[in-house]
């Protein structure tokens, strides 16, 4: 390289070192308080004499770094006042041992059950929840979402829960407990739930069935919405509409016994009547025209038709199940008298038993 490029070379190099030692340095960062996120979708349901609460941990401080540890959570209500402005009751601190798997790590969603106070229920009165997270320090960033919840009273669960697969479906009975009539302000009714359990355990929900009105006793109700063949849980809960200036508020009273049960079709249908038999064919192949009223069974496959001479025994005539209620029989004899029944048979292949029976002669040549 000659002396002239060396010196070029040499110039450049100073310039960028002195461009680079010159720059200016951004703004210091404040340090993190670490003050965990607070909750936000914090959510309560009464059950009873129980409100169960809950939310979403905090994994970010409100300066957006991870959350390595948190401290205790505190649970705060307030009866008959909302919002709250500071935690007008302490109910519980929750230790970080309570917000954990046993594995050390947190729990994506936390469930805690506050036990309300004897003598608290109040139709006309709420009762606010928050939770307030807290750091190592324990300090905090404020409050979660305020929830309310209703006081009003609830009824004590159904007594000796029954059920029993009947032809027409499945019956549930139940005593009721004794218990204050409706108001104004107050309707009390029961729902039925039910779930199936021929899936996967993660999917076994209950699910409302029907709302049933109080019978001052023993009620009962009758399920016709289920499957053949499957197997059920059914419970009945006790439900208080808290009657207000805008939408009914519903609370749930504790749960009745849950009762289990396999519905197995084993009931055939009802046997086929009206069985008329009418010999037809002057001038061209003799036959005999059966007819007869129809089933009205949902799950109705067809009829069966079955015949016989003299004081044989009966036979079926058809090959496949006849699918309408009424049966042409072509193989028939000039001079010979015969004797037709029907039975009606389900598609679980349960067959009820034969009509009455329709005679009819089939004239000689």
């Amino acid at each position: 390289m000659r002396l002239k490029d060396l010196g070029l070379v040499s110039l450049l190099t100073s310039t960028l070192w002195m461009a680079v030692g010159c720059a200016t340095p951004g703004t210091p960062l404040p340090p993190s308080l670490h003050l965990p996120r607070p909750v936000e979708d914090l959510q309560a349901e009464r059950k009873g004499e129980r409100v169960v609460l809950s939310w979403s941990q905090p994994t970010i401080t409100t300066d957006r770094q991870n959350i390595t540890r948190l401290g205790v959570t505190q649970v705060c209500r307030a009866f008959r006042q909302f919002p709250m402005a500071s935690c007008v009751e302490l109910v519980k601190q929750l230790p970080l041992s309570e917000l954990q798997t046993g594995n050390g790590e947190r729990h994506e969603m936390v469930v805690w059950e506050d036990a309300l106070p004897a003598g608290s229920t109040d139709a006309s009165a709420t009762v606010t929840y928050a939770i307030e997270v807290l750091n190592t320090n324990g300090r905090s960033a404020g409050f979660s979402n305020q929830v309310r919840v209703s006081l009003a009273p609830t009824l004590a669960p159904p007594i000796d829960l029954k059920v029993e697969v009947q032809t027409d479906g499945v019956h549930l009975t139940w005593v009721e407990p004794p218990h204050e009539a409706s108001s104004s302000s107050v309707r009390f009714h029961f729902r039925v739930f039910r779930r199936l359990l021929s899936v996967k355990p993660a999917q076994r929900e209950f699910t409302v069935v029907d709302d049933v009105a109080l019978a001052n006793g023993t009620s009962t109700f009758l399920d016709h919405s289920f499957e053949w063949e499957q197997t059920y849980e059914y419970k009945v809960t006790p439900i208080s509409e808290v009657i207000g200036p805008t939408q009914p508020v519903e609370v749930q009273g504790e749960d009745s016994s849950i009762v289990k049960v396999t519905v197995r079709d084993i009931f055939p249908p009802e046997k086929p009547t009206a069985v008329q038999a009418v010999f037809s064919g002057a001038g061209q192949r003799p036959f005999i025209d059966l007819s007869w009223a129809p089933n009205s069974e949902a799950d109705l496959a067809g009829y069966n038709v079955f015949r016989r001479e003299g004081s044989d025994d009966a036979r079926q005539v058809n090959k496949q199940v006849v699918k309408s209620p009424s049966f042409r029989d072509e193989a028939v004899q000039p001079g010979v008298t015969y004797t037709y029944s029907v039975s009606a048979v389900d598609l679980r292949g349960n067959e009820s038993p034969r009509s009455e029976e329709a005679h009819e002669t089939v004239p000689k040549e």
